[in-house]
């Protein structure tokens, strides 16, 4: 599909909504709480954002559960995140598919124990037939790491045969990421006061709108949400086009 027909045809609601999930751990000191506690309330919003996003019409959901960076935090709160993804999957997986919402898993999965590894697989195959919500969970996720494994296929492709370097474009690289069979996202949101993308979806963020809010995300509900759409409403997006431009092609 052509830039100018998804722009003449685009909807006013965003189809594919990423956030970073940020403040867990500093809405837990706050409190005087151990920052474990921070990533437990944080399930709580996640679940609270699933429904909505189901409710509303929202095609993609994907969430940045854990980084590829965040393997340097304390060990301790490293296991203490793997047991509760571990716990999380075996407690909603079944609610997930209750309400047709597909989940998918993007992310370097062979850092994982194999019985999380097999986990995520048995999730994922329960939900694929789904029609709903895609909810994508970026789990030991780097936008870096998924240009390199793209690269590293196309590459291997090369040498054996299926490929010619001439082949390489955009639209390619694109086919070998992780992403390859959802839109790309329309709207970025980080909570937590940062205004960085922290390595996520570094190449499908190119065009996307981003909104910051303070909002610790233990804390960060409908609401807030909300203001995100209300805010990606207002915007124009031009996709390198002028906005004059744009006004003739939504004539």
């Amino acid at each position: 599909m052509s830039v100018d027909s998804v722009l003449i045809t685009e909807n006013p609601n965003p189809r594919h909504i990423a956030i970073i999930m940020d403040g867990n751990g500093r809405w837990a000191q706050k409190r005087l709480m151990p920052r474990v506690l921070g990533h437990h309330a944080g399930v709580k919003a996640v679940r609270k954002i699933v429904e909505y996003c189901a409710k509303s019409g929202v095609e993609v959901l994907s969430l940045f559960a854990f980084s590829s960076e965040n393997w340097r935090r304390p060990q301790d709160e490293v296991n203490l995140l793997m047991d509760l993804f571990m716990a999380t999957l075996q407690s909603e997986v079944d609610k997930l598919d209750d309400n047709n919402i597909r989940l998918k898993i993007i992310g370097d999965k062979s850092a994982f124990s194999e019985k999380l590894q097999a986990k995520i697989l048995a999730a994922e195959a329960q939900t694929a037939n789904n029609a709903g919500l895609t909810l994508v969970i970026a789990a030991n996720y780097g936008g870096r790491w998924d240009i390199t494994q793209a690269l590293q296929r196309i590459s291997l492709a090369i040498q054996q045969g299926e490929l010619a370097p001439q082949d390489i474009s955009e639209q390619l690289i694109n086919q070998y990421l992780v992403t390859a069979d959802l839109p790309e996202p329309d709207l970025f949101i980080r909570s937590g006061g940062e205004e960085r993308i922290s390595n996520f979806l570094l190449w499908q963020l190119a065009y996307t709108e981003f909104y910051f809010t303070d909002v610790l995300w233990p804390e960060f509900d409908q609401d807030v949400l909300e203001q995100a759409i209300i805010s990606f409403k207002t915007r124009q997006r031009r996709f390198g086009h002028t906005g004059e431009q744009m006004n003739q092609l939504k004539r």
